[in-house]
């Protein structure tokens, strides 16, 4: 049932409910009925099921291959040595794994553990998970929506849904308006969601969904349904695996068969056959490239970026797409007044001094506290008062009269006893506030406020919100009498000027996306929030530009996952989305063929986080379920970290090209000079499993060597890359070069010890 697109009284039927609410016998059979007020706990992977993961892998299934043909071979020293690399790769792994959680156990620890219900006609409280649709709740400032509800009545209520829209300021909620059926989920205005926050104000509600059903659950159900990815680098060490292991075949088929014509015996040609296969095969790979990522894990950890999974690190290095919120990744999260404009500004466009009635009505029309306890949008005036004059705080004021916000007024008014004198002050939606202000302040002069002034007014307003500002309109006058409950004193207002906020970006953004741009990566910014303001920030923080294209919600809506994959690439900026768009529009990357990392804080970023190569969540504002559903944390939620992130993943990548093109030059060398010598009919003494262990000697601590060496500043300058193998442009070349040298040296070599052989 969309009950946002329902009338109060036809909810009531539907669910055969009242105003005074379910009996406690009739909830008791619903309860029954329908289940508990919880989220499904998904099972934890068990250490069994990691470990047997670890040793299913295709790379590793073929050294379990060589262990156990060196064994079969009298070669118990090499089979010993080869379970040993598998261990230990094993270990690793399944340690860093293990510190990841379920993210749906998060999801169930954010439900409110009680609720006030009415029953029987009474306000009870019981927990919330004995809530069932069709019970009637009281919400208050300060508490937890326990369940998606209907809201019957509001008193000035408001909702603070960043976590589950992204959106960042608190929802003023209108109970009895009814909406149309296609809106998004941060415009259903007359409804309140499960685990968001009351910010203000009071109201009443019919619960309409519980548990699985409520919008949380349905992004748990998302998430429970999201399989496991495979992260490109696992990709490729498959590749490489594959392709050593047809080499590897081929390579035993012709020694047979060159033996076979030389007529040699048959079991011991099948032997060196098969030594030889397992030979080409670079044994110390898996464990060196978890090394190698195991040191860039730590080495990012010590930049901020916690990284939960080995193969993340390199992931990230392959990133060709980063889906990031607004909310907290690119901006602070926190609402901040920038501009102030009074008469002369608005009419006459020059400076003017700041009245001190203006921050008197910052300060005093205001409900919330320093320690940023209420309303953002009042933190932000009382920080704004603070900073221009901080003794306005340890003067006396005493409050007369309230008359709270509501969503028609869309204003608030108080009067305070101030030095004996009673004094009014109103704030509220500009247009609102004008509209009772038949006066202005101008340079402490109050004069008539003319239509021609209040449409420069206008004017100035709507130019301030295309750039993304939040505009508060501030007036005062001043009576002579305590006004009663139900008085109407919003009128005859002296208008003072204007208050400009916004959700600032985080300073250090604009030159990491620029950096991005330069190695090759596009940003995407994914929001809850209007087009118009996810716009304004986007283009100031370099994202978009006049040639992309910005989608809506409801314009992903319109468009199958085909289309959505056609259009995706032209796209920098997608506004007032829900938690399953920003899924889709991870999946669309990923269609064509992008390595796509997500950004995120907040329980609707969840899903497309774990659906996403790599999930990466704020440490410090980010919820729990945006942390477990994660791939890597950044512990400062600073966005250039993802930068620092970056390089160290191309590291990486680059360091474990370096150590795949050193084993299998100085392996498939080695094969060369034993294939050779088979062809010539030479009769050689060193076989494939003296080659093995000189690899494990020789071959494994210099890889580890190259698997530290230092950044190379060309790897940010280069594009990423997104295809499923390490073999790319150039490395095959280089490998042909690096082994013929190789083989020529160890020919030589090889040429001595027949000799010697010979000759004892």
């Amino acid at each position: 049932m969309k009950a946002y697109a329902e009338k109060i009284e036809d909810i009531f039927k539907k669910l055969n409910t009242s105003k005074d609410g379910l009996t406690d016998e009739e909830a008791l059979k619903r309860l029954v009925l329908n289940g508990k007020n919880i989220l499904n706990k998904k099972k934890k992977t068990s250490i069994f099921k990691m470990v047997l993961s670890q040793l299913t892998d295709k790379m590793i299934i073929i050294l379990f291959i060589a262990a156990f043909l060196s064994f079969i071979l009298g070669e118990q020293a090499e089979g010993i040595v080869i379970l040993i690399i598998i261990v230990i790769n094993a270990v690793i792994s399944i340690v860093q794994e293990k510190k990841a959680a379920d993210a749906v156990e998060a999801l169930r620890n954010m439900n409110a553990p009680m609720a006030n219900v009415i029953r029987d006609g009474t306000v009870k409280q019981i927990p919330s998970s004995d809530l069932v649709v069709g019970d009637v709740i009281y919400l208050e400032a300060g508490g937890i929506v326990p369940a998606d509800i209907r809201l019957i009545s509001d008193n000035g209520l408001m909702i603070d849904e960043s976590a589950l829209t992204g959106e960042s300021e608190a929802v003023s909620k209108e109970a009895i308006v009814v909406l149309d059926e296609n809106l998004a989920l941060g415009d259903r205005l007359n409804m309140a969601f499960s685990s968001t926050v009351v910010n203000y104000g009071t109201g009443t509600g019919i619960v309409v969904a519980t548990g699985m059903n409520t919008e949380v659950g349905k992004i748990a159900n998302m998430l429970e349904n999201t399989d496991e990815l495979e992260t490109p680098l696992k990709k490729k060490l498959e590749t490489v695996g594959k392709i050593l292991s047809i080499v590897g075949i081929i390579v035993s088929i012709l020694i047979f068969i060159i033996g076979f014509i030389y007529g040699k015996d048959v079991i011991s040609l099948l032997m060196i056959s098969i030594s030889l296969a397992i030979s080409v095969i670079p044994e110390g790979l898996p464990a060196t490239a978890t090394i190698v990522m195991a040191l860039g894990v730590q080495r990012m950890a010590n930049k901020n970026a916690l990284v939960k999974k080995l193969p993340a690190v390199e992931t990230l290095g392959s990133a060709s797409v980063i889906c990031t919120d607004k909310t907290g990744t690119l901006t602070q999260n926190k609402m901040t007044v920038v501009k102030t404009l009074f008469y002369d500004e608005l009419v006459l466009g020059k400076n003017s001094k700041m009245p001190i009635s203006f921050l008197l009505g910052c300060l005093l029309c205001n409900n919330a506290s320093l320690n940023e306890v209420g309303d953002p949008t009042e933190v932000a005036l009382l920080e704004y008062v603070k900073k221009e004059d901080e003794g306005l705080f340890s003067k006396k004021y005493t409050r007369l009269f309230e008359q709270p916000f509501d969503s028609d007024r869309k204003k608030m008014t108080v009067v305070y006893d101030i030095d004996g004198r009673y004094e009014c002050y109103t704030k509220g939606a500009l247009e609102e506030v004008l509209e009772v202000c038949p006066y202005i302040l101008k340079n402490g002069e109050i004069i008539s406020l003319t239509l021609e002034v209040k449409d420069k007014i206008l004017k100035e307003c709507e130019r301030l919100s295309s750039e993304a500002y939040r505009i508060l309109g501030f007036a005062s006058k001043k009576i002579d009498f305590v006004p009663k409950e139900g008085d109407n004193i919003e009128n005859d207002l002296i208008f003072i000027g204007l208050s400009c906020m916004i959700d600032p970006p985080r300073e250090e953004v604009m030159s990491a996306i620029k950096a991005f741009k330069e190695a090759g990566i596009k940003v995407v910014m994914i929001t809850g929030d209007h087009k118009l303001t996810a716009t304004a920030i986007a283009r100031g923080l370099g994202i978009y530009s006049d040639d992309d294209l910005v989608m809506t919600g409801e314009e992903l809506d319109k468009v199958s996952d085909k289309e959505l994959a056609l259009r995706v690439s032209k796209v920098t900026v997608f506004a007032r989305v829900a938690p399953e768009d920003k899924l889709r529009i991870v999946k669309a990357f990923k269609k064509n063929g992008e390595v796509c990392a997500m950004t995120g804080d907040g329980v609707n970023d969840s899903p497309a986080l774990k659906a996403a190569d790599i999930g990466v969540a704020m440490g410090k504002v980010g919820t729990d379920v945006a942390k477990e559903a994660a791939d890597m944390l950044l512990l400062d939620d600073n966005f250039t970290t993802i930068l620092v992130a970056v390089k160290e993943g191309r590291r990486v990548y680059s360091n474990i090209q370096k150590v795949i093109q050193f084993l299998l030059s100085g392996n498939i060398a080695e094969v060369l000079v034993v294939f050779f010598s088979t062809i010539f009919n030479l009769s050689v003494p060193i076989l494939a499993v003296h080659i093995l262990f000189i690899n494990l000697v020789t071959d494994t601590l210099p890889a580890l060597a190259l698997g530290v060496d230092p950044e190379n500043p060309d790897d940010m300058k280069r594009k990423p890359v997104k295809d499923g193998s390490l073999f790319e442009k150039g490395l095959v070349t280089r490998v042909i070069f690096y082994l013929l040298g190789i083989c020529f040296v160890k020919g030589k070599s090889l040429q001595k010890v027949i000799y010697k052989y010979n000759y004892s």
